[in-house]
């Protein structure tokens, strides 16, 4: 198959064009930076180096491909920290990028890595971005087939805790307790987007993705035994307090009330109700896995 990958060669990007080369694909990845040219054709694909709010760019490089991977880069919108960005406006962009492309490029198979939350409109914060993606999505002609990815919280997520781990010896959040949730690896996501890539097409579908559901109080444990310290807990502060640290620290107020609403909604397990009543197989990699890379950065 003739693959387009867009988002580069990040935590997904790179696993999942390394896989569908191995299976003898032929793979474009678009990246807005042209000196990672020579990293992406050394895994043996070919390199579109252009930007996602060119439509005619993507058009030109979605034209011909038997499928595309489409994801919503947080990278080139703006930092978390500029107060003046709408986050809301950006993704709606990029969503409308990628559905003018895929019209005016006649692609048919579409891969969208969405998220968690994306099955309502309400209560989920900063996840809502993805929501408003897949809808705008959703207005494709019926004849192009799409499959939504909602993949859970990211292991790589848990490197934010970092700095309260290393200042305050504690990880520190607006939820906690002993209430499993699920989690996932890249590695994880890009296995089933690329089994995805060949499997039958067939309308709008979701697959939600997941490697392993554990609590907060067991996500300290773990993490604590791996970088020596056995008893790191996981500390809940409420959300108010949460954003006024977040708002001090100079971060968007959109961004900083959408994940202070995201956690109450992970607290009240309500971010996971269209998720457990279509809960995947869970993947291979597991939070002790990730935990070992953690600690090896955490104790450089």
């Amino acid at each position: 198959m003739n693959i387009v990958i867009t988002g580069s060669l990040g935590n997904i990007g790179k696993p999942l064009t390394q896989e569908l080369v191995q299976k003898g694909h032929k793979v474009t990845v678009i990246s807005r930076k042209a000196e990672k040219k020579d990293e992406i054709e050394a895994l043996g694909a070919g390199a579109a180096i252009g930007n996602i709010q060119d439509v005619d760019f993507l058009a030109a490089t979605f034209r011909g491909a038997d499928a595309v991977y489409l994801m919503e880069s947080w990278e080139g919108i703006g930092s978390i920290f500029d107060k003046d960005v709408d986050f809301v406006a950006a993704f709606s962009n990029i969503g409308n990028n990628y559905k003018q492309a895929v019209e005016a490029s006649g692609v048919k198979r579409i891969v969208h890595l969405s998220s968690i939350g994306a099955h309502t409109d309400k209560g989920t914060g900063s996840l809502f971005l993805h929501n408003r993606v897949e809808n705008i999505l959703q207005q494709l002609p019926g004849d192009v087939a799409i499959k939504f990815i909602r993949p859970v919280s990211f292991y790589t997520n848990i490197f934010r805790y970092m700095e309260t781990i290393r200042k305050q010896g504690a990880i520190i959040q607006s939820y906690g307790g002993d209430q499993k949730e699920p989690w996932v690896s890249p590695l994880d996501i890009a296995a089933v987007v690329a089994a995805e890539m060949e499997k039958p097409f067939n309308g709008r579908t979701v697959h939600y993705v997941a490697s392993e559901e554990v609590s907060p109080n067991e996500i300290a444990a773990i993490i604590g035994s791996a970088i020596g310290k056995p008893d790191l807990k996981w500390l809940v502060i409420p959300g108010e307090q949460m954003l006024e640290g977040m708002l001090e620290a100079g971060m968007n107020e959109w961004i900083a009330g959408g994940f202070v609403e995201m956690q109450a909604a992970q607290g009240s397990g309500s971010l996971y109700d269209d998720y457990y009543q279509n809960r995947p197989a869970m993947g291979k990699v597991k939070l002790a896995d990730f935990a070992k890379e953690f600690a090896l950065i955490y104790l450089q």
